[in-house]
């Protein structure tokens, strides 16, 4: 067996674990870095670069049949399924060299193409080899959680590592899970053609402001989405094109293919944390602010580390390691300016928290300002006027905003900014935006807060006065 010293071993190459190599490398650290499944991890190749570009192709065919209030008679496009997912490949494709192995060989990292396992508090063997370094980062992302529904072992499903492969159209896709994972795939689908149900044991989007929630629901439903809210499973049955899903009501539903989106656990197993001296749970690596666990030599970084789950989490948390490790300086997460999306027409997109949630920590002190995109020009001209900006201040700092309607997920990066720079809300009514963009939804809702300073002060009224008759 080879032993390689190093000074940074890092355990997964997906967006938090290629980042830091790429980073710790080309800055003079010594890097190993060990992968046992595909380079790039769930985000290239069953995730977020899949997904949306699924995303992309349903919405081109969607605007085939809904030209009408433009004037462009509606039709009705052939959906060549297999293409579709060639289109996906494709995407993944043109990816991929950026997240390769040849790219960060030649950046000047060792690359281990082998399942990694702690046999001691700073050792780590991979296949023939054994790695010591000064510090190890456990980056192994998470997989879907799959619930133990009655039968479920027994029958054909899909999952998000398994469904852009799958090249035949589902005539009835049945998604159990109503989360943001659920919610994309069944829209995508539908608007490519299949049957979906969507059945969910709560409140689909449950995590995201309710108000916000109920637009893309009720667009959902207007797009032929059946969606069953309140409705745990309670078996599921059948063969490989004949699911069946029986819900608590008793109410069977039959379907083609069946797509479990109830959420994800973190990849832990076969890690030998307990060598290591690594607390852990099943909700991740037991971690500080700084990121490290109980053992001081090895970091958890991306869904690894128990919270947020999502890909930018994950390279935000590299660069909270990078400062450590490689130049002594102290440096701790936070999430209050974590921004998230979800890429469901209309999307929806948070930094902060929601209303209620901000009531509950703030009280009385919590003000709540609002623009409604059919207010904006840019979403009258485009036909996009579903959805809102809602922002919660506290002594004239943002805290939250929750935005839902068109380009939410790209709205929401001025917000994530300003709450980063603890910038107040005048910072985002002074800005001067190009008109007419969707942007000054922004500028809007910030100028609201100003408003009753301004037009219901009866002291403004009364300078104003003087100035009008006095000051030539």
């Amino acid at each position: 067996m080879e032993t390689i010293q190093t000074d940074i071993c890092i355990i997964g190459a997906g967006s938090g674990g290629l980042s830091i190599a790429a980073g710790a490398v080309q800055m003079g650290a010594r890097v190993v870095l060990i992968e046992g499944g595909e380079m790039g991890g769930d985000c290239l190749n069953s995730g977020c670069v899949p997904s949306k570009a699924l995303i992309a192709a349903a919405k081109q065919a969607h605007a085939m049949t809904a030209g009408a209030a433009f004037g462009i008679t509606p039709v009705a496009p052939e959906i060549n399924f297999a293409k579709v997912k060639d289109h996906v490949a494709a995407v993944i494709a043109g990816i991929a060299p950026v997240d390769s192995q040849d790219r960060f060989e030649g950046l000047g990292v060792r690359v281990i193409r082998e399942w990694a396992r702690f046999t001691g508090p700073d050792e780590v063997t991979a296949g023939s080899f054994k790695i010591k370094a000064r510090r190890y980062v456990v980056a192994t992302g998470s997989r879907p959680f799959i619930p133990p529904i009655p039968g479920i072992e027994s029958i054909p499903y899909l999952t998000n590592e398994t469904i852009f492969a799958q090249r035949d159209r589902p005539e009835h896709l049945i998604v159990i899970g109503g989360g943001p994972i659920g919610m994309e795939m069944a829209q995508a689908h539908r608007r490519l053609g299949c049957k979906v149900t969507v059945v969910e044991a709560a409140k689909a989007l449950g995590h995201d402001d309710p108000e916000a929630a109920a637009v893309v629901l009720a667009r959902m439903r207007g797009e032929g989405v059946e969606l069953l809210e309140d409705a745990p499973v309670v078996r599921v049955g059948g063969t490989d094109g004949a699911i069946e899903v029986e819900i608590k009501n008793g109410r069977i539903i039959k379907g083609s293919h069946l797509l479990m989106a109830v959420g994800r656990q973190v990849s832990l197993e076969g890690l030998g944390l307990e060598a290591a001296g690594v607390n852990h749970s099943r909700k991740g690596v037991t971690v500080g602010a700084d990121l490290r666990s109980s053992n001081r030599k090895v970091y958890a970084v991306g869904d690894a580390a128990g919270g947020l789950q999502f890909t930018h989490v994950a390279g935000y948390h590299a660069g909270i390691v990078i400062r450590q490790m490689l130049f002594g300086l102290p440096s701790k997460s936070s999430t209050a300016h974590i921004p998230w999306a979800t890429y469901t027409d209309p999307e929806l997109a948070q930094v902060g928290p929601t209303e209620a949630e901000a009531r509950k920590a703030h009280g009385d002190a919590l003000k709540t300002m609002r623009f409604d995109y059919a207010e904006n020009d840019r979403a009258q001209a485009e036909r996009k006027t579903d959805g809102f900006i809602k922002v919660m201040v506290v002594k004239g700092r943002p805290i939250g905003v929750t935005i839902v309607g068109a380009q939410a997920g790209e709205l929401i990066g001025l917000w994530a900014l300003v709450i980063a720079t603890k910038r107040k809300m005048g910072a985002v009514a002074g800005t001067v935006l190009p008109y007419p963009t969707l942007a000054e939804v922004s500028k809007r809702a910030a100028g609201a807060y100003f408003s009753p300073t301004l037009f219901d002060n009866p002291l403004i009224k009364r300078v104003v006065g003087v100035v009008q008759r006095y000051i030539p």
